[in-house]
């Protein structure tokens, strides 16, 4: 009896173990996976990220373009005389007085020719002086009369161009300014600077850019607007310039208006052919509140930035305003003490752990920073 009594216990017992077996085995697993959630937890990352503070500070709208500086006034002087250069008194550089002397075309031939002029003039002045005497006299017919009054008039004409040809073979500046070129030689003769001439003068007190303007942008723009220049050979200088004139005309082909700018220049720094960019001013607005541009981020239909604050980046919807260059004005959205994320956002959620790459006290490299974190998931 005991016998069967045991077989029966032992039975029993084969039952019930496989089932404490599988509920130990169960329970084992749940603190594994409870453990594994927490160590996950513990393995939060926070994503490298640059910051920059807002400002505060003035903001245009404005019209950019490009153009080239020419001369306000300029001279191609060609010489009327011909013959042989006999001197120059000027170099490539020199600043020039309108009237001031340039060249010197030699000058014999036309000294002769003025001495031969002024010689035959005199000769009819003292027969038209006899004639006179006799002609109310009737002595002489009034065809003769008109015939010797006609020469002395032609002998006039004839001593004032021998007195102009002997003129210009001095050659004179025709404007002030500055001599751009000078291709005239001693020796060479006058008449082979007739395409090529002899110098070119510049007066750059004042210098003009012209620029095509989309028909869009007619209305913004009006006489004495403020334009501002950006030279290759002045970085960074401030160089104002002011809208002169405005065509009337739009043209039908390009729809562009021509615009034409007027740039003082008395120290003489800006040259004429110098390439600008042409920032033609509409609006200033004066403290207010300026966003680097490259922290905004369009997201869900709308411009965004990420703004760090104890560690956490948090998303932030805000309305922009002007732009110009690297900075765009903030509308509403932010107060302008905050920092904003300017380089890692693209990878970051709304309220994303953070770590500031270019804080003082821990600068750490974006690249080794991430090599940093993907080592301790590794190791963990």
């Amino acid at each position: 009896m005991k016998s069967i009594i045991n077989v029966k216990n032992s039975r029993r017992l084969l039952t019930i173990l496989p089932i404490l077996l599988s509920v130990s085995l169960l329970s084992s697993c749940g603190e594994a996976d409870a453990l594994g959630k927490d160590t996950k937890q513990e393995l939060v990352i926070s994503v490298p990220v640059e910051v920059a503070s807002l400002t505060i500070g003035h903001i245009s709208s404005n019209y950019a373009t490009t153009a080239v500086l020419e001369a306000k006034e300029e001279a191609f002087v060609v010489p009327r005389a011909s013959g042989i250069i006999e001197h120059i008194y000027i170099e490539e550089g020199d600043y020039v007085e309108k009237g001031q002397i340039l060249a010197q075309i030699e000058p014999r031939r036309y000294h002769l020719n003025l001495d031969r002029a002024k010689a035959n003039l005199v000769g009819v002045e003292k027969e038209l002086a006899k004639v006179n005497k006799v002609h109310h006299k009737k002595l002489v017919s009034d065809d003769t009369y008109d015939k010797l009054t006609a020469q002395y008039e032609s002998a006039k004409a004839t001593r004032a161009l021998a007195e102009l040809d002997l003129k210009e073979a001095t050659i004179v500046a025709p404007i002030a300014g500055y001599i751009a070129e000078r291709n005239a030689k001693v020796g060479n003769l006058s008449e082979s600077f007739q395409r090529e001439k002899m110098f070119h003068i510049v007066q750059q007190k004042e210098l003009y850019g012209i620029v095509y303007l989309p028909e869009k942008e007619l209305s913004k723009v009006h006489k004495d607007q403020q334009a501002s220049l950006d030279l290759t050979a002045f970085d960074g200088a401030d160089i104002i310039a002011f809208v002169e004139r405005i065509s009337p005309v739009i043209d039908s082909k390009t729809g562009t208006f021509k615009v034409t700018f007027r740039v003082p220049n008395p120290d003489n720094l800006l040259m004429s052919g110098m390439f600008a960019q042409v920032k033609l001013n509409y609006d200033t607005k004066q403290n207010v509140v300026l966003l680097p541009r490259k922290a905004l981020l369009a997201i869900d239909d709308s411009v965004n930035v990420f703004v760090v604050k104890d560690g956490i980046a948090s998303k932030q919807a805000v309305t922009v305003g002007y732009q110009e260059g690297e900075l765009v004005e903030v509308l509403s959205g932010l107060s302008g003490t905050e920092k904003v994320v300017i380089t890692g956002h693209q990878n970051l959620r709304d309220q994303s752990p953070v770590e500031l790459v270019n804080d003082d006290v821990n600068h750490i490299e974006p690249l080794e920073l991430a090599q940093k974190n993907t080592s301790q998931l590794a190791n963990g």
